[in-house]
């Protein structure tokens, strides 16, 4: 009995790399599991590196005739219990109907459209989950199931010199794709204010040029450095003094529970996911949405105060280690695939 996830994201982002960090979690707990995901030669070779069987499929919206069939023909082959739906792309055309039961996971305010006929919902946040019973999916078919994170043991800090970056300089952290939901444009320009500290951005998107030529006209260039998309999140979190994160939109915000399970302060916009999980001043520091100066003045607060930085780290780790480990939310997984018949 296999679990066969279905992923027709073709780019790279929070959620992408939560699905690569849960399928190798299963895998290591011994479940059977396949993949059909959209062509992503990295993403390919991380899977079968990890022994799990990949299909590419087209995913191609709206139109796909494709996809539909051969995923059909892979569950029956297999053979797979459930069909584990990630996002809305594969909603498109995953089989309606076969010897499996289907599982939505939703990381985000989704119309439900995309989940027609999956026989539960599992959502990563209880505020997403109340979303989805307000569009009223029956409450018995949808349950919380938080991320979890967890630090590559392995992985030494990325060496500053490596990035001609300052040993003595404050070192900023921003994770997550160059879109303008992310906000980087925000961290760009408290960096104005911030004559000491330097940025290392983490991701690509379509907001790569923009931020650039933003960094250029701020005299902050010399300063950030872009560091494209990295496999190597833990050497980077463990680099670093302070995490930023002040997106503008954020359903759960995976950086924020990334940062705290490295012990890397995190200073935060309070958007939807960040503003509920942070207890501001206890575990981050949280400030209003596109506010660049209440941004600045909190992170010019942790750079000048050390036991600040330390409190928050610790506070951070303990959520982390309680709320979000890795064994209880594989545990939760295997419980839902179990009631399924899978073993």
């Amino acid at each position: 009995m296999t679990v066969l996830h279905l992923l027709g994201s073709p780019g790279d982002g929070g959620a992408e790399t939560y699905f690569l960090d849960l399928v190798r979690a299963l895998a290591e707990d011994g479940l059977p599991q396949a993949a059909a995901i959209h062509a992503n030669p990295a993403r390919e070779a991380v899977l079968a590196a990890m022994g799990v069987p990949v299909q590419v499929l087209p995913y191609d919206a709206p139109f796909d005739f494709v996809s539909g069939r051969r995923i059909r023909a892979l569950a029956e082959k297999l053979p797979a219990r459930v069909l584990l739906q990630w996002m809305n792309r594969a909603g498109r055309v995953v089989p309606r109907s076969g010897p499996w039961k289907r599982i939505g996971r939703l990381g985000g305010y989704y119309d439900l459209k995309y989940y027609r006929g999956a026989d539960l919902l599992v959502a990563n946040t209880e505020d997403i989950r109340a979303h989805i019973v307000a569009q009223g999916w029956p409450s018995d078919r949808v349950v919380y199931v938080p991320n979890f994170a967890e630090p590559a043991i392995e992985a030494a800090p990325v060496a500053r010199a490596s990035l001609e970056t300052p040993e003595g300089a404050p070192l900023l952290l921003a994770m997550g794709r160059l879109h303008k939901v992310k906000a980087h444009d925000v961290a760009l320009r408290a960096l104005v204010h911030l004559p000491e500290a330097n940025l290392w951005i983490a991701g690509e998107g379509p907001e790569a040029a923009p931020l650039k030529q933003l960094a250029e006209r701020l005299g902050v260039a010399r300063r950030v450095r872009f560091l494209g998309w990295r496999r190597d999140a833990s050497a980077l979190y463990r680099a670093a003094d302070l995490c930023v994160f002040p997106s503008r939109y954020e359903p759960l915000g995976n950086t924020v529970i990334q940062a705290w399970a490295h012990g890397t302060p995190i200073i935060a916009a309070a958007s939807q996911g960040p503003g509920v999980l942070i207890r501001d001043g206890e575990d981050g520091l949280l400030t209003p949405v596109d506010d660049v100066e209440g941004l600045a003045v909190q992170i010019g607060r942790a750079i000048s105060d050390p036991a600040l930085r330390t409190r928050l780290s610790q506070a951070g780790l303990a959520r982390a280690l309680g709320e979000f480990a890795k064994a209880p939310v594989v545990a939760r997984w295997r419980e839902l695939f179990a009631a399924f018949g899978e073993s």
